[in-house]
């Protein structure tokens, strides 16, 4: 599962922090895609989709079929998880098992857009999330079955925010678009996104005050040290809570003056949304089909974890990235790729991270 959030600054800068949890690590790359590079798609049964990137951007991919053996994907084969272009317009992916629906007629007289392509395309073209919406108002897009996750379909729904700070989510239920205000900038998995803000009436007692003494009788009772506030907090890793908690923590968070102590404030906060393998378990005789996605079964015991953890600072363009081989992020200024790379490159992301350094020497 994953958990995303906007924290905002003094100044009211965006910065997104995003978690993906699964009990399975994958190969995940990380790819550049260059501007005035030509992308496409072709949903089964319609005409072909066609667009060339207006702006570069970065991403964490995927490819939507096994790759052959010696097969080195191209654009077209990897599909978005998490990305950023030059505009400072962010693109997330985020596992929701009820977006499938019954299977659309085709319609070969029209074009239309694969959800798998939906990252490249809204990351390739646009600076907004007003742009975005005004581009997906009349446009078909099909939740289509994806070869990697055995004929699934796009088990997923997708958050996209803007330098302004300004969110949406869009999300396919049982095969219906609907897209969104996010006005909270918090997304985790299902239920649906107006169930979670509903929720949200739930907690309106939250606060980050301490309430460190009550009297009762004439004994005056004192906590023994801070952090009471989250008392009210729920606790456990499930989408309902973690959505609570991401709604707590960018609410709450003090609000840095300076972007590099901004970043370092969002990394803080995603850490408290990172899972250790074995914290959960879940057996098989209870279905483990509601770990990632819907039918996709173990037979084994699986534990869900954190496989990566990605910022976003959207005033300054610039990328953030661990996984779960080490706590350093590493630094991507989205501005200068664009202005160095001018092909389409893709890197093993396990090849790429830095891994935790041996400072010993040092102090010989």
């Amino acid at each position: 599962m994953c958990t995303s959030l906007l924290y905002f600054d003094a100044a009211n800068r965006p910065y997104l922090g995003r978690t993906l949890e699964l009990s399975i690590e994958l190969p995940y790359q990380i790819s550049v895609f260059p501007e005035a590079l030509a992308l496409g798609s072709k949903p089964e049964g319609y005409l072909p989709l066609s667009w060339q990137t207006r702006f570069p951007f970065i991403a964490i991919t995927m490819p939507a079929a096994v790759p052959e053996p010696d097969h080195v994907p191209g654009a077209g084969d990897l599909k978005v998880i998490e990305g950023m272009n030059s505009a400072g317009l962010t693109f997330s992916v985020q596992s929701y098992a009820a977006a499938g629906g019954p299977d659309a007629e085709s319609d070969p007289s029209r074009t239309a857009l694969s959800a798998a392509d939906l990252g490249s395309f809204v990351l390739g073209q646009f600076t907004s999330v007003e742009e975005v919406k005004q581009a997906l108002a009349d446009l078909e897009i099909l939740v289509e079955r994806v070869p990697i996750l055995g004929g699934l379909k796009m088990p997923f729904h997708y958050s996209v925010h803007d330098a302004t700070g300004k969110s949406i989510v869009i999300e396919f239920h049982h095969g219906v678009r609907t897209i969104y205000e996010n006005p909270v900038g918090v997304m985790t998995n299902a239920p649906q996104f107006s169930w979670h803000l509903t929720n949200l009436n739930n907690y309106t007692f939250l606060t980050n005050v301490d309430h460190s003494k009550a009297t009762f009788g004439t004994y005056e009772a004192v906590q023994s040290g801070a952090g009471i506030a989250k008392a009210g907090l729920p606790v456990t890793d499930t989408s309902v809570d973690r959505f609570i908690r991401a709604a707590f923590y960018a609410q709450f968070a003090e609000k840095q003056t300076d972007p590099e102590k901004s970043v370092q404030m969002i990394a803080h906060i995603m850490n408290n949304f990172d899972r250790p393998r074995g914290v959960t378990v879940d057996y098989p005789d209870q279905g483990s089909g509601h770990l990632q996605v819907q039918g996709n079964e173990s037979d084994k015991v699986p534990t869900e974890f954190t496989s990566w953890t990605s910022l976003s600072d959207l005033e300054r363009r610039k990328f953030f990235l661990r996984d779960s081989g080490g706590m350093n992020f590493a630094e991507f200024d989205v501005g200068a790729l664009g202005d160095t790379v001018k092909t389409f490159t893709s890197k093993p992301m396990a090849k790429v991270l830095p891994k935790p350094f041996n400072l010993t020497a040092t102090f010989s």
